[in-house]
């Protein structure tokens, strides 16, 4: 036995009792539950693949300039290096408070973090020294040793 179904412009669609005691088994709560997380493992989808095309835009950011300068009575260095041990190959940048080491270090998306604004990623390594002047309120930076 077969039933009609109307389609568009009047046009039945023929369907067998096997296909009609599956179609009334699939519940509207059941097709908007697949359709809605088909629409969502998309978005997902998209969000990396652009996430990962503004991580390989990333990459090609230039490597700042060096700087000298006296930030709020502290003196404060940086100034780009080749990396070692476990930065070989990538370039590094190094920022010293008062002669001594602010460890920092660059982010997939370009910004730059240090031990002491580690939670607070900035533009450029010199504004990362200054922020680390501003956060030290005097105090001396004590060696990393890593």
């Amino acid at each position: 036995m077969a039933i009609a179904f109307p389609l568009l412009h009047g046009l039945p669609l023929l369907v067998s009792s096997s296909w009609r005691s599956l179609l009334s088994a699939i519940s509207r709560r059941r097709v908007l539950g697949i359709g809605s997380g088909a629409a969502a493992g998309l978005v997902v989808s998209l969000i990396a693949s652009a996430g990962a095309a503004q991580g390989a835009e990333a990459h090609d950011v230039p490597v700042p300039d060096s700087f000298d300068e006296v930030y709020r009575g502290r003196r404060i260095q940086g100034w780009p290096v080749h990396g070692s041990g476990h930065h070989a190959g990538h370039e590094d940048y190094e920022v010293l408070v008062d002669d001594v080491e602010l460890h920092v270090m660059r982010n997939a998306d370009g910004s730059w973090i240090s031990i002491v604004n580690h939670y607070e990623p900035l533009a450029t390594p010199l504004a990362l020294a200054r922020a680390a002047v501003v956060d030290l309120r005097g105090a001396n930076l004590r060696p990393f040793n890593h």
